[in-house]
């Protein structure tokens, strides 16, 4: 029989969501190619900049799990990191055009890693960003069969995912909120 585990007070692995969000809006700007795509990439990453800094601010490294949610929050990571190597690794190998998953496979991948890190961290955003994230990917693998080219599915799951992701660090962390009252809502 397992217990139920709680997290410390204060927010754990506060800049997670951001970090992933400028993974993924570098991966979104990729299929686009070089120009446009180069302006994009670099509005990204300067917005993930302005977030991880503003994060980092409010919460400096975030509450330290306990040593039972630390060991479960290493699997889940380790798990999620060998699959992205294999779909990296293994996708392109098969032979023309699979290669093009990658990056709408490797989004539902860390999507479903999300929704394991939910239940370990008892925390819902995980959840409901996860879940966005594997409807992306799925979405973007259709495309990617569909479509021929990079752009299509990795704009979808890329721009989309960093969106999903930027909006589910914000509210998490209480920078949603704070923009709000500068704004005078």
């Amino acid at each position: 029989m397992s217990r139920t585990l709680r997290a410390p007070a204060g927010i754990p692995l506060p800049q997670l969501e951001v970090l992933f969000a400028g993974a993924a809006w570098v991966a979104g700007s990729l299929g686009l190619g070089t120009g446009g795509g180069t302006l994009l990439m670099a509005a990204g990453l300067l917005g993930t900049g302005w977030l991880f800094t503003t994060v980092r601010r409010r919460h400096g490294r975030g509450a330290r799990p306990p040593r039972d949610l630390r060991t479960r929050l290493i699997r889940i990571a380790v798990i999620v990191a060998v699959l992205l190597v294999g779909l990296g690794i293994g996708l392109p190998l098969i032979g023309n055009g699979w290669g093009e998953l990658t990056v709408p496979l490797g989004g539902a991948v860390i999507g479903a890693g999300l929704i394991a890190l939910s239940s370990v961290l008892v925390d819902r955003s995980f959840l409901a960003a996860g879940g966005a994230l594997v409807v992306l990917g799925a979405a973007g693998a259709l495309l990617a069969l569909d479509t021929v080219g990079t752009s299509v599915p990795y704009g979808v799951v890329g721009l989309g995912g960093a969106v999903v992701l930027w909006a589910a660090a914000a509210r998490r962390t209480g920078v949603l909120g704070e923009l709000r009252e500068r704004v005078g809502r």
